[in-house]
């Protein structure tokens, strides 16, 4: 990923996002991924939480939410969110790439608006590749980017292939070839 934004602007997008997420819940964008009870999901650049809280109820108290992020900032915000609201599901990851995580360990890997500012978006790709079930799912957007960048960016090294295009998100398999 990039470098960290300061903690200023770190904390006025997180303001931004608050008024985004009132009037567009983030919850309809999860929806699209297929959660289920039980699933280990993965927010790959959870910066301030946004999804956290609609992905802790829908994995369940028998699943797990992994926030990961490079920003020390982000990964204290989701820390205090998860306490205030009594989240007992999720786990905090801070690292650029390496998640720390199993092989064959998440169910879905939510990745969104996060490519784009990526520095070696491969080495994510392929740590995502790892981590993923054989059956889980990339759910990826990024409003910073063209339908044909996404498609090019995600299938580049044939580590994964388009399952479907939603009205939000695409979702990609991990290409098992």
């Amino acid at each position: 990923m990039e470098e960290p934004d300061s903690e200023f602007k770190f904390h006025a997008n997180a303001l931004i996002f608050k008024f985004r997420d009132f009037f567009f819940p983030r919850r309809k964008i999860l929806e699209e991924a297929g959660i289920k009870p039980g699933f280990k999901v993965l927010d790959y650049g959870c910066g301030s939480g946004s999804y956290i809280p609609d992905a802790s109820e829908m994995v369940g108290s028998s699943g797990k939410v992994y926030a990961l992020d490079i920003n020390p900032v982000a990964i204290e915000m989701v820390k205090s969110l998860a306490s205030l609201r009594q989240l007992g599901n999720i786990e905090t990851i801070l690292t650029d790439y390496n998640t720390g995580l199993l092989k064959d360990s998440v169910d879905v890997v939510f990745f969104y608006d996060t490519f784009h500012a990526l520095k070696e978006p491969q080495l994510v790709m392929k740590e995502i590749h790892r981590i993923l079930k054989p059956d889980g799912i990339l759910s990826f957007r990024d409003g910073y980017m063209k339908e044909e960048e996404i498609m090019e960016g995600i299938t580049r090294k044939r580590l994964f292939k388009l399952k479907k295009k939603g009205k939000r998100t695409y979702s990609f398999k991990k290409d098992q070839t």
